[in-house]
């Protein structure tokens, strides 16, 4: 088992690498998205299996951390809700799929699209960003293999080559994880240059539970120097970190 493990752990060390080689292609896109969302426009994911799935998470992720409308950023998977949790026979080889369940979201021009699929041969993924370019609707993706029908259908493709996986053809394992690390990083910095973000703090997050409400807490305490019952107090009457602080500074 120590053996099996270490071997896997060996593996998962060369994914940062493999990432860190297409920072260049990260950042390019991470542009795009910021200027679209500037702009009004929205991102999407549209990814199948594991993929699909990671990008489900990214955008689920984001009102609660940022703060921020839960149309702004959309996962979709092939095969609909569904196939989160249960593989949908056939989903991912429907050429049209894509764009139809992009159209339900009166996809335009303004919104940036980002295919996802390891591989980069998913007929699901590759044939909706085409529909999107054909419909001037900017594109980008994620895949782990070089020069992969996907990229060539993305205005911004990113490609971190993660090679052979510890179970051949297996894909939730490193390039899953790189899927993993580059979502972070769209997101992320997109949130940070939209100002979601003070210094490192994440002023606009949802008090959704209490675990968010006390690091709403210390944040204003350290910010404010208030006492943990004052700051408490005034993060629940204003709704979020930021409002406390700018009802402070109002007072």
């Amino acid at each position: 088992m120590a053996d099996l493990i270490r071997t896997m752990n060996q593996e998962d060390a060369t994914v940062h690498l493999a990432v860190q080689q297409a920072l260049p292609q990260i950042e390019r896109l991470i542009e795009r998205v910021v200027a679209a969302m500037e702009t009004g426009g929205r991102l999407f994911y549209i990814g199948a299996g594991t993929s699909g799935r990671l990008g489900i998470l990214d955008a689920s992720e984001c009102p609660p951390t940022f703060g921020v409308p839960a149309h702004w950023v959309n996962g979709l998977i092939a095969g609909g809700d569904p196939a989160i949790r249960k593989a949908v026979e056939g989903a991912e080889d429907d050429p049209d799929l894509a764009w139809t369940d992009l159209q339900a979201y009166d996809i335009s021009s303004l919104d940036v699209v980002i295919g996802l699929a390891a591989s980069g041969t998913t007929p699901y993924v590759v044939s909706g960003l085409k529909a999107c370019q054909q419909h001037g609707v900017l594109t980008g993706c994620i895949t782990c293999n070089p020069g992969s029908p996907l990229a060539q259908a993305s205005d911004y493709p990113i490609e971190v080559i993660t090679g052979p996986e510890f179970i051949s053809g297996s894909t939730r394992l490193k390039a899953g994880t790189a899927q993993k690390m580059v979502l972070n990083m769209i997101t992320t910095a997109t949130m940070i240059r939209l100002g979601r973000v003070r210094d490192n703090r994440m002023v606009d997050m949802q008090l959704s539970n209490q675990k968010l409400i006390e690091r709403g807490t210390l944040i204003l305490m350290r910010e404010m120097h208030w006492s943990e019952e004052e700051a408490r107090a005034k993060l629940l009457e204003a709704g979020s970190v930021r409002r406390a602080l700018l009802n402070a500074r109002e007072a």
